[in-house]
């Protein structure tokens, strides 16, 4: 399959899932008699039951289906990697939309939304996860473009680091405020200077590997 074949793939797998995945929540929120409005403070566990653990199900379940995605459309772990990213940041930008097409919310970029329980709750505004999720469609797509001109991405341990530490800096950006939060406090301060740290220190991982592909396919 084509390069545009495969990404029109992806993008159908990803907005179809989108949907699925926006419609459980709003009956998960009718369970519970919530809006995405009254998120915060946090129900206790033991407030919400069972329902906490399916919710925890779910969020394995979308992970491991986004991974499968990328798994089968890619032909080397690059772009396994490209593509288990494509599909990502695709379906969490699409799961916004259906949010707003079924609710109506959110209003703005602004809001606060809940994004993740494992292993403590993830919690920033949208414009946050959005942004994460552009740069890995960007980057993913770019990925997968080289790979096809025989200029395959190749990471060495300056590049592995790079990676990582970007991708915690993205992840404490979420998780900073978790500690208040899981004992009943409101969002505060969102600590964007981390997040924007994390997407350049990450990008720039992604940059030389790609710069050091293109390299090698040169000669």
């Amino acid at each position: 399959m084509s390069l545009r074949g495969r990404a029109f793939t992806i993008a159908a797998f990803a907005v179809a899932m989108a949907y699925i995945e926006s419609a459980c929540v709003v009956y998960l929120e009718r369970a519970l008699s919530i809006t995405p409005d009254t998120l915060f403070p946090l129900r206790s566990p033991d407030a919400v039951g069972d329902l906490a653990a399916m919710e925890v199900g779910r969020e394995v379940g979308t992970l491991v289906l986004l991974a499968a995605a990328g798994w089968l459309a890619g032909r080397n772990y690059q772009t396994r990697l490209a593509w288990g990213a494509v599909a990502f940041g695709i379906w969490d930008i699409a799961y916004y939309f259906w949010l707003w097409v079924f609710l109506g919310w959110p209003a703005s970029l602004a809001v606060w939304d809940l994004l993740f329980l494992i292993p403590v709750p993830w919690a920033g505004p949208i414009y946050a996860p959005l942004a994460v999720s552009l740069a890995l469609i960007g980057f993913g797509l770019a990925v997968a473009r080289a790979d096809e001109h025989d200029a395959t991405p190749r990471a060495g341990w300056p590049e592995a680091v790079l990676g990582l530490g970007g991708g915690l800096l993205v992840i404490l950006s979420f998780t900073l405020d978790a500690a208040n939060l899981m004992d009943g406090g409101l969002p505060g301060w969102y600590p964007w200077p981390l997040l924007m740290a994390g997407l350049a220190v990450g990008g720039w991982g992604a940059t030389r590997a790609m710069r050091a592909g293109a390299r090698q396919a040169a000669g």
